[in-house]
């Protein structure tokens, strides 16, 4: 189980006691401000419980979609506009419109933990409105995984996602082009 560092002193009664539990190896410092009671914690429940408003986007979202099978090497998450910064070396930070941050977002279970992700359809708008900024192979490889689930996806919400997000004409023809 993770703590916050208030969560853990409050458990141990003090600082003191908290950082001798650290120091007997009772109790696992993850990272600032993060502890568990197990030595051994996926980062993904880190990342979910340090940036809980965070929502899981691109890479990591077509991978853990099953749209790609490329693990991506960083975490992919979308936060407000207004977010502070996040510097750590394992995430990829993509700061979106505050109205366009929730749109298309479900929870999914994964590593034993709910993640915020946006959901497939969202991300088939993404991925069309990203068109050039991803690699060719792969760009095509995530988009004949679409193809082949096409009839499992809500058409008319996906429409009215593109007309949500910036570049919608250029996102409603390629969908008619290259998906549908």
């Amino acid at each position: 189980m993770l703590y916050t560092y208030e969560d853990a002193v409050t458990k141990f009664g003090s600082k003191y006691l908290l950082k001798k539990a650290v120091g007997e190896g009772d109790f696992f410092q993850q990272e600032k401000g993060v502890y568990s009671d197990t030595k051994y914690v996926p980062a993904l429940q880190i990342i979910s419980m340090k940036y809980p408003k965070a929502v899981f986007a691109m890479d990591s979202a077509f991978y853990y979609h099953g749209l790609t099978d490329v693990i991506p090497e960083k975490y992919c998450i979308a936060t407000d506009r207004d977010a502070a910064k996040i510097c750590k070396k394992n995430i990829i930070q993509i700061f979106e419109n505050k109205n366009l941050l929730n749109l298309g977002v479900e929870q999914m279970e994964r590593e034993g933990c709910v993640i915020n992700i946006y959901s497939k359809e969202r991300m088939l708008v993404e991925l069309l409105r990203h068109k050039s900024k991803l690699p060719f192979d792969y760009y095509k490889e995530i988009l004949l995984n679409y193809r082949d689930m096409i009839h499992d996806l809500d058409i008319p919400l996906i429409q009215d996602y593109a007309y949500e997000v910036p570049k919608t004409s250029m996102i409603m023809e390629l969908l008619q082009l290259e998906v549908l």
